[in-house]
């Protein structure tokens, strides 16, 4: 048995699943490009985003068991995680780091009403004690303060600013660390650098929606 398959973080997902499944969307009514245009805005991300606080944004249980198994089988002790919503995916990693041995999952939020349901959800699956949550734009939550040496990196918030956030953690990246980068295709300025043949990292489309980049120094 593992964590992620015990009580009490099993029934807590699947409940998180329904619960997130039920969710409407408030921006259901824009239109295609006005929504295609806002998620591609480095500038009005944080008002898009706003009017989505009550939406869960959740991974899928496939990617979450995807991001369990790649922090198992690669030692993951030090993670950082861009976009905690109302932190499905943080389980999966603290699940993941508990199984580990322990470690530490910084993670960031700019929702205030997010981060008070990410703590209690961690609470809950008996995980808050493997997690600092960062209140704020991660474009400033993680400009400092990072550990010396990052084994893995989630990118799962406002899809324009992945290959900002990227190069705020970059230094950090030991050899071997994976980048697991979700709905990356509806950032191609990020894709575009972590498939590049210079950019220091092996990359690949992984599923239906999961860009997978190992960092190769």
């Amino acid at each position: 048995m593992t964590t992620l398959t015990n009580a009490p973080l099993a029934p807590l997902l699947a409940r998180l699943f329904e619960e997130a499944n039920a969710a409407t969307s408030p921006v259901a009514g824009l239109l295609h490009e006005e929504r295609a245009r806002l998620l591609n805005s480095k500038t009005e991300y944080i008002d898009f985003y706003g009017r989505l606080k009550d939406l869960w944004l959740a991974i899928s249980p496939e990617t979450g068991t995807l991001l369990y198994m790649l922090a198992r089988s690669s030692g993951a002790r030090i993670i950082i995680e861009f976009g905690t919503s109302f932190g499905i995916s943080t389980l999966y990693l603290a699940a993941a780091l508990r199984d580990n041995g322990g470690g530490r999952l910084i993670t960031t939020e700019f929702e205030p009403s997010k981060v008070m349901r990410a703590k209690a959800n961690l609470t809950e699956g008996g995980l808050i004690d493997l997690v600092e949550i960062r209140e704020g734009d991660a474009l400033e939550t993680l400009s400092t303060d990072l550990p010396e040496t990052i084994d893995l990196l989630l990118l799962d918030g406002a899809k324009a600013i992945y290959p900002e956030i990227l190069s705020l953690v970059e230094s950090r990246l030991r050899p071997g660390a994976l980048v697991i980068a979700d709905n990356a295709d509806f950032s191609p300025e990020y894709l575009q650098r972590v498939r590049s043949p210079a950019s220091g990292y092996m990359s690949t489309p992984f599923g239906e929606d999961v860009e997978l980049s190992v960092r190769l120094g």
